[in-house]
């Protein structure tokens, strides 16, 4: 009897082990980094025992937290997570769109447009429905945010990723952008990852953090420290996560890509601020992961510490990938920062904001009932 339950147990184990090497074998998760690329991985000063690390000791979770409460926690029905009507966007045509001035539309999240000194620069683009490896699984996009596919780009100048998170690096949205992106920028070891979707080495520059090129005369772009994490399967941090400063002559940008708080946001405002305007993660928390993703309050102070003009909150307003309401990020973002005087910009998902124009500071996200 013992004998037979055995058996049968160890088939379904083996069955399930070749369902799940079968599933992990689709091209959405990408590759781990090898040959050339791994040895200069290797050399890098944040690459220790095997994987790359955070400035800070950054534990996933903290003390007493679990996976599996995590993941109880998250499927606990909170229908404030959703929004229960359509989002309101503007559609922007983007082949059409110039301005003078540095300009950026936000497609949600952390994808957005920047335009600047006539160069298209596109950051983290997610234009499918689930930041997943497939999508039949995962959470869905909020009702009216995917209003933009990679249909409506012109050419890209520069297509730039922060880290390889699947709601940041979208198999779907490469695979559609890679023949509009004249060069892609991104952490050690994504490279992997576009060079297995079709993008030819030549176009890719990888940066360790404080690496900096002129990617266009009179443009420089430098990746700068953040504190999160990596990977697409169950193999973490073999690639790095980073931030961006995008400086012209006459205008400093700050990318920041997901990021925990610490000091090195008060480390990049004295190497390379003061900023026109800070890009900075606002959504996505829990009090169960406090050091791999910023609470709104912290966003705000991270802003001062870069010594930015203007604070736009992104990482928001589209996907659910954690427990509080949708309008929390946003609601607590503002609060602190009236608090603070720290002047914020909300622009609705396709609305373009231009730098040193009237910035858009409506409370849109109040009229979804």
């Amino acid at each position: 009897m013992f004998l037979k339950i055995g058996k049968i147990l160890l088939i379904t184990l083996s069955s399930f082990g070749l369902i799940l090497i079968l599933f992990m074998q689709q091209k959405s998760f990408g590759k781990l980094p090898r040959g050339a690329r791994q040895q200069r991985i290797e050399q890098s000063p944040n690459y220790r025992n095997g994987s790359f690390q955070n400035l800070a000791e950054t534990p996933m979770m903290i003390e007493g937290v679990s996976y599996f409460s995590m993941l109880r926690e998250f499927f606990k029905d909170k229908p404030e997570r959703y929004p229960h009507a359509a989002i309101p966007t503007v559609k922007t045509n983007l082949k059409a769109w110039r301005s003078d001035m540095p300009s950026i539309i936000w497609f949600g999240h952390s994808s957005y447009l920047i335009v600047m000194d006539g160069k298209r620069i596109l950051v983290d683009p997610v234009f499918s429905d689930r930041p997943s490896p497939v999508q039949y699984l995962g959470t869905k996009s909020f009702e009216g945010a995917r209003v933009y596919s990679a249909d409506d780009f012109p050419e890209i100048d520069v297509l730039m990723i922060t880290h390889d998170h699947y709601d940041h690096l979208d198999y779907n949205s490469i695979s559609q952008l890679k023949s509009k992106a004249i060069k892609f920028y991104a952490p050690l070891g994504v490279g992997q990852h576009l060079v297995h979707w079709g993008v030819e080495e030549t176009r890719i520059t990888e940066f360790d953090w404080w690496d900096s090129e002129e990617i266009f005369p009179g443009m420089q772009l430098t990746a700068t420290p953040a504190r999160h994490f990596s990977g697409r399967g169950f193999i973490r941090n073999k690639s790095l996560w980073t931030s961006y400063v995008l400086k012209t002559e006459t205008h400093n940008i700050f990318i920041g890509g997901d990021s925990g708080y610490d000091a090195a946001f008060k480390t990049i405002g004295e190497k390379h601020g003061p900023f026109d305007i800070a890009l900075l993660e606002c959504g996505q928390y829990d009090r169960q992961w406090p050091l791999i993703h910023m609470m709104p309050e912290e966003t705000v102070q991270a802003s001062i510490d870069l010594k930015a003009s203007v604070l736009m909150p992104v990482h928001w307003g589209k996907f659910v990938l954690a427990n509080h309401a949708w309008k929390d990020p946003i609601d607590r973002a503002k609060k602190q920062a009236e608090v603070l005087q720290v002047k914020v910009t909300t622009p609705r998902i396709g609305e373009p904001i231009i730098l040193g124009g009237e910035l858009p500071s409506q409370e849109w996200w109040n009229s979804v009932k």
